[in-house]
């Protein structure tokens, strides 16, 4: 099945299950379940912190993996961004400030313009992260910053802002949960809800905000692709399950000279009515000589 088949599949809207117009959902609910579900996510990657041996065992085998799929050296994106010193500082504060801010951008901004596709987002969104979370925790894994083999720096130490400083067992962030790229994952997640709830051809440009994390979680060393691929295999799947809703077609508005009709705008109904030729009884006594000769008599 070719592959625009099976994004189309996955990204087709589920039934409607009625023809209400789509409401907020509750501010006071929503606020605190999705800080509750992020302080989780926080603390829950924390746990997992400090198992410094089997992260650089798995960067190992995660490394051997890439080069056996011919995937191509992370070193040669931050080796082309490295030619421009102002290229990798726009790449770095990418990576630093743009990430977690565009998703809460996100968020508020779906609750206030798409309320009828908002809770399908939060859905998803809990669902990828919590997925992700399980695979942190499974699977701790150092970056390729972290890893010799892979020749690469933390571009954000040389060049700024930093992100990270040297690993420790104690520190709130956890450098070790690099598999998979929430990243990538919120970005491209971000990309294709604005797509599906979108209108126009210049929706398809929030395809540059997953584009552009790629290239900043590779080329910053803070990543490997298959973190990256790991995180849209899952949100694939998340998608699958989760398809987003069908909303109710909105009523036409009037016009003042009647209901809308489907030849287009400012055409009413009762317009296009007249315009028809006359049926019935009415159409007989008007095209009958006998009765048109009596009138005139």
């Amino acid at each position: 099945m070719p592959s625009t088949d099976v994004l189309k599949r996955v990204l087709a809207p589920r039934p409607a299950e009625g023809a209400r117009r789509p409401q907020r959902p509750p501010l006071v609910r929503e606020l605190p379940l999705i800080v509750f579900l992020y302080l989780a996510y926080k603390f829950g990657r924390r746990a997992a912190n400090g198992q410094f041996g089997e992260a650089f065992a798995n960067a190992d085998l995660v490394w051997r993996a890439e080069r056996a799929l011919w995937l191509p050296g992370e070193k040669a994106v931050q080796d082309l961004l490295l030619h421009s010193e102002v290229v990798i500082r726009f790449i770095n504060v990418y990576y630093a400030m743009v990430h977690f801010p565009a998703i809460v951008l996100f968020l508020i901004w779906m609750y206030w313009r798409r309320p009828g596709h908002f809770v399908w987002a939060r859905w998803v969104l809990t669902w990828l992260t919590g997925a992700a979370l399980v695979l942190h925790l499974l699977f701790p894994l150092a970056p390729p910053r972290l890893f010799r083999p892979s020749g690469m720096m933390d571009t954000g130490v040389v060049y700024g802002p930093a992100v990270y400083g040297k690993p420790e067992a104690d520190s709130m962030a956890n450098q070790f949960a690099a598999m998979p790229s929430l990243h990538v994952g919120w970005a491209l997640f971000i990309a294709i809800a604005l797509i599906v709830v979108g209108r126009g051809r210049l929706r398809w440009l929030w395809l540059l905000h997953p584009l552009i994390t790629v290239v900043a979680v590779v080329g910053t060393g803070h990543h490997y692709w298959l973190d990256g691929l790991v995180a849209g295999t899952i949100l694939a799947v998340v998608l699958a399950v989760l398809r987003p809703p069908r909303l109710p077609a909105r009523a036409p508005a009037p016009t003042g000279r009647g209901t809308v009709s489907a030849d287009g705008p400012g055409v009413a109904a009762r317009d296009v009515g007249a315009d028809r030729a006359p049926s019935g009884a009415g159409a007989e006594r008007n095209h009958d000589p006998s009765a048109l000769a009596r009138r005139d008599g």
